[in-house]
């Protein structure tokens, strides 16, 4: 006999996916373009995962060997599996499962290095300071795609100024250094880890900036941005003296229900944004100046809508439909979806 699940974990749920389907109807649909190309073949464009195991998208990280490729997992307790999608049919091209690991917690991010490893970030915590301390998983890319086994190496990661719930690990391109995004209702924070990750004892990450909520963030593969996305916003900060400069610039992101992935692609030429659910959209938005596109993700023949992912930031209206009421439809249903995850949250597993 199929039981039902615990009340909380069912209340939930119900909230979530009645949040999800009022964004869906309420707000802007983007266009959809092939994924070999927008309508003129130039500009990059998105995809469709379209993998039944693939539930939670929650991170993404371009592949820099295997052209058009994505690595993605699963967010929450899936397992130890990360999976590359070819962007061309949105099908997934590989699952690589990890040994050498305890279970995973809760995995929120991921982020190629300049050492040729992707490092996965167990980095996740939803009663925001429960477990004293996270880990990251690093396994060198797979040079063939199809199903493997690996061994990752683990890394344990305390916080200098005590436990906290993130979503977004991003690994500099250029010095290799671990930079992880915690996630804050109030002001989240950007953390640096040390030079280099140990896996033999503690590693400790300090604040080192202040970030808005964030669910993922990416560096540009020349190392001098630093892109951040959150259910409101998107936005880009100059990258200088392992610091971000200034309050960053606002990013013509597209609106989707439970945001949480970023990446750029290989050549930099555009923002990959991904999001939860079963077969969901990935959309490429054009880096300005990139060669992928012209001027923001508004224009240049990607499937990202005009508007902005932020509501935090002024800027035009959404085609084919009302900002302000937009806004209103999502600040209303975020607003819902914190409060029923901060009602219902998961109980730590031992």
């Amino acid at each position: 006999m199929r039981l039902l699940p615990p009340p909380t974990a069912f209340s939930a749920a119900v909230v979530s996916a009645a949040v999800s389907a009022a964004v869906v109807v309420l707000l802007p649909v983007a266009p959809a373009f092939a994924a070999t190309g927008g309508p003129s073949g130039s500009a990059p464009s998105g995809f469709t995962i379209t993998d039944p195991r693939i539930k939670e998208s929650s991170g993404l990280a371009a592949s820099r060997i295997h052209p058009g490729v994505y690595w993605t997992h699963n967010d929450s307790d899936d397992g130890p599996y990360v999976y590359a999608v070819d962007s061309a049919t949105g099908k997934t091209v590989a699952r690589v499962t990890l040994t050498g690991i305890g279970k995973p917690r809760d995995v929120e991010a991921i982020s190629l290095g300049p050492d040729g490893a992707l490092y996965v970030g167990d980095i996740g915590d939803n009663r925001d300071g429960t477990w004293d301390h996270v880990w990251i998983y690093r396994f060198q890319e797979p040079k063939q795609l199809g199903d493997t086994t690996v061994k990752a190496e683990q890394f344990t990661v305390r916080y200098e100024d005590g436990p906290r719930n993130a979503e977004a690990l991003m690994v500099h391109p250029v010095t290799g250094r671990v930079y992880i995004g915690s996630k804050s209702e109030d002001k989240g924070g950007l953390y640096e880890g040390p030079e280099k990750l140990s896996a033999s004892g503690t590693n400790v990450f300090r604040r080192v900036a202040g970030l808005p909520w964030v669910t993922d963030g990416a560096f540009s593969p020349d190392g001098k941005r630093l892109t951040v996305r959150g259910y409101f916003l998107a936005r880009t900060y100059p990258w200088k003296d392992g610091r971000p400069q200034g309050e960053g610039e606002r990013i013509d992101a597209p609106w989707q229900g439970q945001a949480e992935s970023v990446t750029y692609t290989a050549d930099g030429s555009a923002l990959m944004f991904g999001a939860e659910g079963a077969a969901s959209r990935v959309v490429a938005v054009p880096v300005p100046g990139a060669g992928g596109g012209a001027g923001t993700g508004a224009s240049g023949g990607s499937d990202a809508p005009t508007g902005a992912g932020g509501g935090q930031a002024d800027g035009p209206s959404p085609a084919g439909g009302s900002f302000t009421k937009g806004a209103l439809v999502l600040a209303g249903a975020t607003a819902a979806l914190f409060a029923a995850k901060r009602l219902f949250r998961r109980r730590p597993k031992p």
